[in-house]
């Protein structure tokens, strides 16, 4: 592994020159980024009347695209973040499939780590967006989890990765699509902990009780709620901290990061619990703000960065982007303008 950067950041406040120092070490890391992929295709046009054949708007598509989405888009934010992202993941042998990879040639981003699977489809998102609106979106996707064979076969693309490219952090970016797996996580902890590489885990539903060790469990309120199965006022901070302190310590995770929306992000572990406020904004569109909390997120973890420190550079991340229209990845030089900004640095 790289030699991580000296943790002097705690919680005062470092030097403008410092924090430029951290922004110019994520340019020398590698992420593995472990997840479910997807191709967001957008049809864009206007509504001038209702169709005859149903009470529903027609809409006249004047421009169409197609993005990488879900666990890809991370890896668009680490990269523009400097950092060198490798996507592990699996696509359907499918032209939906071939456009993915098209698309990830077109971003200059790895493919070593994509598998094809002939009994998946790719998964795509299709919006229709008509006079600005989002007027209906398709799926298509398969949730079930992949075979013993695709998860043996991800395993060990995954295994040769962390061998060969000297991984910094690993990051799970759980979409409930099927890719990870109760197998695929004890697996890949494990042999990360053997490496000593940080761990970092965007969850959904479905997985939410099996990132046993991580040192960065980061959940959205819903998903914390739904993760557990429970109901409380996270406007009372004491709660708050209650649900928290006793989900980390049974989970044994070393901090847990929970975005709170308007309200700013909370960190807790054993020597914090702290709930760092969002800046003001012009919100836009909250659409891939996760994935950039979590991305610049486990950067910091790579460098060993303070979690106070952590939380607050991935706030400010994840309130950025939100300020475009659709899934963008943030803004580095705008990132680190803010950061020097607003308090982070003296």
């Amino acid at each position: 592994m790289k030699k991580k950067a000296k943790n002097t950041l705690a919680e005062d406040r470092l030097s403008k020159q410092g924090l430029r120092n951290i922004f110019e070490a994520f340019n020398k890391l590698n992420v593995l980024i472990i997840g479910d992929v997807m191709v967001d295709s957008y049809f864009f046009g206007g509504v001038t009347r209702i169709s005859p054949e149903a009470p529903v708007p027609v809409v006249t598509i004047k421009k169409k695209e197609t993005r990488l989405g879900g666990a890809a888009n991370v890896a668009l934010n680490v990269q523009a973040m400097g950092a060198t992202p490798i996507l592990c993941s699996v696509i359907g042998a499918d032209p939906e499939g071939d456009l993915f990879l098209d698309l990830l040639r077109s971003q200059k981003l790895s493919q070593k780590g994509i598998l094809k699977s002939r009994t998946r489809i790719t998964t795509t998102k299709t919006r229709v967006i008509g006079n600005n609106h989002q007027m209906i979106r398709v799926d298509e996707e398969v949730e079930t989890d992949i075979s013993n064979q695709e998860t043996t076969q991800l395993l060990l693309r995954i295994s040769t990765l962390i061998k060969h490219d000297q991984i910094d952090v690993i990051i799970f970016e759980d979409y409930d699509k099927g890719l990870i797996t109760p197998k695929l996580i004890q697996q890949v902890i494990k042999t990360a902990r053997q490496k000593r590489i940080p761990t970092i885990v965007d969850p959904k539903r479905k997985n939410f009780m099996n990132y046993k060790g991580v040192d960065i469990f980061k959940p959205n309120l819903k998903e914390l709620k739904e993760g557990l199965k429970l109901d409380f006022n996270h406007l009372k901070p004491k709660e708050l901290h209650k649900v928290s302190n006793g989900f980390r310590s049974e989970q044994k995770i070393a901090n847990l990061l929970i975005t709170l929306a308007e309200h700013g992000i909370y960190i807790n572990n054993e020597e914090k619990q702290v709930i760092i406020p969002a800046h003001l904004r012009k919100i836009a569109d909250v659409s891939g703000a996760g994935d950039t909390v979590v991305s610049v997120a486990a950067l910091c973890l790579a460098l060993n960065l303070s979690p106070v420190l952590t939380a607050t550079l991935a706030n400010l991340a994840g309130g950025l982007v939100c300020e475009s229209v659709g899934v963008v990845p943030v803004n580095k030089k705008q990132l680190l303008s803010e950061a020097l900004t607003t308090g982070i640095a003296k």
